[in-house]
């Protein structure tokens, strides 16, 4: 039973990252800024010679430093192990922006495909989260800080998400331009996300867990 039950934790951990990467990249295919979480390394991959993926590794690693500063006395070396983990997740992110020919355009369309990615975006963080394995460092930091402030998650998202909205306008700013990487779908998603997070997790959290054999 317990190895079934580890077997488990993994399935829906890895569903979870999989359909968390196919959910930025949904956000960035519509073509009305990058999700919130990711404007950072998507602002600085539209002026340097660094791909999305390989930018994102770059930000996820400074996001791990940041999270084992925030842990404190409660770190854990094991969550050094984000970092294959983000390596394997930036590629999968890449494979995901070659795999969809999407030409954005026509906002109909792209609102559409910019909802799908909020949606999946916040049910593949909660997933990996709630499994309490490794967590990607963009939610493990958050995961960190809802912790420390002993706050709600989703509300922490969002607060974490406007942080790097303004950040991503500094930078935006420098190369003459603070929207560079910013739109509509960036403002949407950082609502969104945070609010899609707290209703999966009101409504499927429970079961989730019980079905990896959390609760027991």
């Amino acid at each position: 039973m317990k190895r079934k039950t580890v077997a488990m934790r993994w399935f829906y951990y890895l569903f979870g990252m999989l359909v968390l990467a196919l959910g930025l990249i949904l956000n960035i295919e519509a073509g009305l800024g990058s999700s919130a979480i990711m404007s950072v390394a998507y602002t600085v991959s539209l002026v340097s010679s660094l791909n999305l993926g390989d930018m994102t590794f770059i930000v996820y690693c400074l996001f791990l430093a940041a999270q084992m500063i925030i842990n404190g006395k409660n770190r854990s070396w094991l969550d050094l192990l984000q970092l294959p983990l983000s390596l394997v997740f930036t590629r999968f992110m890449n494979l995901f922006k070659a795999m969809i020919p999407y030409e954005s355009g026509f906002l109909p369309t792209d609102l559409l495909m910019l909802a799908g990615g909020i949606l999946l975006t916040g049910i593949g963080a909660a997933m990996t989260v709630n499994m309490q394995l490794i967590p990607n460092p963009g939610d493990g930091i958050v995961n960190s800080i809802a912790r420390r402030c002993g706050r709600e998650l989703g509300f922490c998202k969002n607060c974490f998400d406007l942080g790097c909205v303004a950040l991503s306008c500094l930078i935006g700013l420098f190369y003459g331009n603070p929207l560079l990487g910013i739109g509509l779908g960036t403002v949407l998603s950082m609502i969104g996300v945070g609010r899609v997070i707290a209703v999966f997790n009101h409504f499927c959290k429970d079961s989730l867990v019980h079905s990896a054999g959390l609760d027991s």
